[in-house]
């Protein structure tokens, strides 16, 4: 492949990927800003007793420095995609364990993300967890567009 016609796949790739994260982070900031999230939900919607204040904290907690691990990794992994498409001629071996890379790294974040909130609605009341399931519901539909 040419030179130029090399730098041309290169500059597109950086664009989709610049794109998604652009989008990425819209979506992401967008939704905080418009629907109460689940711990506002929990912890201001619904009539806690001080044992299941006390686990859902432990549960936050807990799941908190676990987010951040998996944050960081999909960072890493991000930052892993974005020097092989600079180092790359295309679509190389690189670029794609890289892809894979932070595919899983960000599936690894949405599968914990989703055991988290299993685990919170365990401590729930059956009414309770109504109101929880619709608000894990409505925050998925919004997120959806």
């Amino acid at each position: 492949m040419s030179d130029w016609r090399s730098t041309l796949v290169t500059a597109i790739l950086a664009a989709v990927v610049g794109a998604a994260c652009a989008w990425g982070v819209l979506t992401w900031t967008g939704r905080e800003t418009s629907a109460p999230s689940l711990h506002q939900v929990v912890h201001d919607q619904m009539d806690l007793t001080a044992a299941q204040a006390q686990r859902l904290d432990e549960i936050e907690a807990r799941f908190a420095a676990e987010r951040t691990r998996l944050e960081a990794e999909v960072r890493t992994a991000n930052r892993e995609l974005s020097d092989a498409i600079a180092q790359s001629q295309g679509d190389t071996p690189q670029v794609q364990a890289a892809v894979d890379h932070f595919h899983s790294a960000m599936g690894e974040l949405q599968k914990a993300t989703i055991a988290h909130v299993f685990e919170m609605r365990a401590v729930l009341t059956p009414e309770q967890a109504e109101i929880f399931d619709r608000a894990v519901v409505d925050t998925l539909q919004s997120d959806a567009g």
